[in-house]
């Protein structure tokens, strides 16, 4: 993934100036030891010119992060810890914070051994509050040494996302499809997340693709084409034209992305793209999705934006589906029952045209595409990439700002079943527990467009966290209730 930021964490220990500094700086060196241990020791930094115990410490280890080239931080309570200077670092820090704190090591040593980080933990957390600063904190954050290195390792994609997000733009191309209002993109939320956007018509993108006319370097974009597709290239005549498209829009971002590092893509594919364009453009967004810079369909900028968040949660190529259609009884009858632990109504069909990347489909061919094939000539349709999605575990998610500029999300994990789907497109069988509820009082409920975009993986508890830390209450996070946990607007009596 070239598009999403490399996290670098900053280890900052703190002390409470009445507690002996020995205890911050010997548990400081053994999380330090622990992590490089276990994970990637290119992750951290430890911040060695203090540990902190008043504001002028605070500042010199900014100073110092901030010189190592930190995009994140921990703070470690080595002991209890000074409640304002710890928390004034991550105020002061252009950032993610995680908090943790050190657990006592051993009865053997519980008097000016015992560092009280456990009781300290409580006082950060009220302090943070105080200064309304969202600060990650885990679901139990005091642990050894060896268990606070996995809570870092924990931040790591969480961290990466939010880093990501306030260097991010997205680039949109012409307003929604007629009909497409369930794609509605009030920008506010964009800004106040830290992304930029830049709205553009159709009309300056088909300018830009027709300047890309006989570009030299589109022989080459087709033999790569060519040798991603093999015997899956069942229409070459469109080769040419969609790498034509595809340098056109990688042009775009590095014209267009100014100050920003990272960018995702959204653009209007129908209903007059393919008569003016001569082609669809599914095939190129997949291609770019799988090189880290997600390509929703129909605008759809919240749902960009979401698979934005899951490549940098997942390190991985996403997808954007469709919430599509269910399973027929005989196929949940003939391929599943008895097979999988999962009921009928926990099943359905994710579909999109063709915008998945090739190495997240079992096979595929990229050929016409059949919906508007219906209504369109045929040779104007060609550029879609079908195949079924490859089984395994799935995420699926999304961000979602209402239309009174309120963030909301939901998360589910499930998996992709081996289960042929018999049908056209980017799709798969899809099972997630209590899926049937989920869908009745989260996803209809909540009002969210039929657009979910997919992790491959299991990310829930990352994606749940990266949205509490960028300001999604938890109230407006959904989840896939087990069968004993009502949904507020679920009928008692049903």
């Amino acid at each position: 993934m070239n598009n999403i930021p490399k996290v670098k964490i900053g280890i900052v220990a703190v002390s409470r100036d009445c507690f002996p500094e020995s205890l911050s700086v010997n548990r400081r060196k053994a999380l330090v030891d622990a992590y490089k241990a276990k994970y990637d020791a290119e992750d951290i930094y430890e911040c060695p010119v203090c540990i902190v115990e008043s504001e002028i410490h605070m500042v010199q280890a900014l100073e110092d992060v901030k010189a190592a080239g930190c995009n994140a931080l921990v703070v470690y309570l080595g002991n209890f810890g000074p409640e304002i200077s710890e928390t004034l670092l991550a105020k002061h820090f252009d950032g993610p914070a995680m908090f943790i704190a050190a657990a006592e090591e051993s009865q053997n040593d519980l008097s000016d051994g015992r560092g009280d980080a456990y009781c300290g933990m409580l006082n950060a957390s009220y302090n943070l509050k105080l200064r309304n600063i969202r600060a990650y904190i885990p679901e139990y954050p005091v642990g050894t040494a060896a268990e606070c290195a996995d809570m870092i390792h924990d931040f790591v994609p969480i961290a990466r996302a939010v880093v990501g997000l306030k260097n991010l733009k997205i680039i949109s191309f012409g307003p929604r499809p007629l009909n497409f209002l369930a794609c509605n993109a009030p920008i506010k939320q964009l800004y106040n997340l830290g992304v930029e956007i830049e709205e553009n018509s159709e009309l300056d993108l088909f300018e830009a693709f027709n300047k890309h006319a006989g570009d030299p370097r589109i022989p080459d974009v087709v033999k790569d084409m060519e040798n991603e597709l093999g015997a899956g290239n069942k229409k070459p005549e469109v080769l040419a034209k969609l790498a034509q498209y595809e340098l056109t829009l990688l042009d775009w971002v590095e014209a267009h992305k100014g100050y920003r590092q990272y960018v995702a893509l959204t653009s209007k594919c129908w209903p007059a793209f393919q008569t003016q364009f001569g082609f669809v453009p599914c095939y190129v967004n997949s291609r770019l999705t799988g090189r880290g810079i997600p390509v929703s369909c129909e605008v759809d900028i919240y749902g960009t934006l979401s698979e934005f968040i899951g490549t940098c949660v997942s390190n991985d190529v996403v997808t954007l589906l469709d919430i599509n259609n269910s399973v027929p009884d005989d196929m949940y009858e003939e391929a599943i029952k008895g097979k999988f632990d999962y009921t009928h109504k926990d099943t359905f069909m994710g579909f999109h045209c063709g915008n998945t990347c090739s190495s997240k489909l079992t096979s595929f061919n990229m050929k016409y595409q059949k919906i508007m094939a219906r209504s369109l000539p045929v040779e104007v349709t060609n550029g879609t990439l079908e195949g079924d999605i490859v089984p395994g575990d799935i995420t699926f998610y999304r961000l979602q700002s209402t239309a009174d500029s309120v963030l909301r999300a939901y998360v589910a994990e499930g998996e992709v079943l081996p289960v042929a789907t018999k049908s056209f497109g980017g799709i798969g069988v899809f099972a997630i527990p209590e899926m049937g509820r989920f869908y009745r009082h989260v996803l209809i409920e909540g009002n969210y467009p039929h657009h979910g975009a997919v992790a491959f993986g299991h990310h829930g508890k990352a994606l749940f966290e990266v949205f509490k830390l960028i300001g999604v209450c938890p109230d407006e996070i959904g989840y896939n209730h087990p069968a004993s946990v009502p949904y507020r607007t679920e009928n008692p009596f049903a």
